[in-house]
């Protein structure tokens, strides 16, 4: 029955038959027959069928939250004795806010100095897509704000607190200041992430609060590109102290603290919340930590 509740997870995601057979490496005639022959173990109709996918039935709602717990569980105590038999060992995958890319190789690389057999892969998106992500088990750990919106039945890590600065061309406005108002950066030509994220909510908020009206000239999802415009010396931007550091902006980019006020929004890795975690996870959640604390002294 696990295989066919881990089809019924991917279906439920994906919202598409054909879809979710492309997901699974199935065809859609298996995939169905899967949903029917689960149907019928459990003597509900859990999809509500049509000429193509339209929702799942109440009673697949709540097959739905089994369904994750069962596969959890089966999940974990398949890693722990491979853990048990091999040490840590199989692929990470881990989703993180933009902003917080730059603090993923402090997690990764300490981490498999201890655990050599293990690889990663690494997606950027925004905090609503970590936490769909965890709750589907399609994700091991992910990156992103911890205290600005809910975050649902998750274990959170604190990692460090967020605070902006305005990156902007030697030479602009205000580029030979030693600070700026949140005031006077919504007076600049701004190129700033999709309304889509997170930490676009929170700098339109600041912005607002300030008095001034949030309208970007340019939008994007990658921090890349919006980089590449700042160094035009046509745009600015708004960035976290930390992506700042890390991408060592130098002449003719400037990085300038932004206060009044000064502003602070804690980032951290969330795991799903389950008893116990993966070996995995678990380890995951310990390196964090010590990145915590290493970042808390510096």
């Amino acid at each position: 029955m696990i295989d066919k509740l881990e089809y019924f997870l991917v279906l439920a995601r994906e919202q598409h038959f054909g879809r979710a057979a492309v997901e699974l490496g199935v065809t859609q005639p298996t995939l169905s027959a899967a949903i029917k022959q689960l149907e019928d173990q459990l003597g509900v109709m859990l999809v509500k069928r049509g000429s193509r996918f339209q929702g799942l039935t109440p009673e697949g709602q709540r097959v739905l939250e089994w369904a994750r717990r069962i596969v959890g569980d089966s999940r974990t105590l398949k890693e722990e004795m491979r853990a048990a038999r091999q040490g840590l060992s199989g692929h990470v995958r881990i989703a993180a806010i933009p902003t917080a890319l730059a603090m993923v190789p402090s997690i990764t690389t300490p981490f498999r100095e201890k655990h050599p057999n293990v690889t990663f892969s690494v997606i950027s998106c925004t905090s609503l897509q970590v936490l769909s992500h965890l709750e589907n088990y399609d994700i091991d750990i992910g990156i992103t704000y911890i205290e600005n919106e809910p975050l649902g039945r998750v274990v959170a890590v604190p990692l460090y607190s967020e605070r902006y600065q305005l990156i902007t061309a030697a030479g602009s406005r205000y580029s030979d200041r030693d600070h700026v108002t949140w005031a006077e950066v919504a007076e600049l030509p701004l190129c700033l992430l999709t309304p889509d994220m997170q930490n676009r909510r929170i700098i339109n908020k600041h912005l607002e609060e300030a008095g001034g009206r949030v309208q970007p000239t340019l939008e994007s999802n990658s921090m890349i590109l919006l980089f590449s415009h700042i160094r035009s010396g046509k745009w600015a931007s708004i960035m976290p102290l930390n992506l700042a550091e890390v991408l060592g902006f130098s002449e003719p980019v400037r990085a300038i603290p932004i206060t009044e006020p000064d502003v602070s929004h804690l980032v951290g890795v969330v795991a799903a919340e389950r008893e116990p975690h993966t070996p995995m996870v678990s380890a995951l959640l310990y390196e964090a930590r010590l990145v915590a604390e290493r970042y808390g002294k510096a």
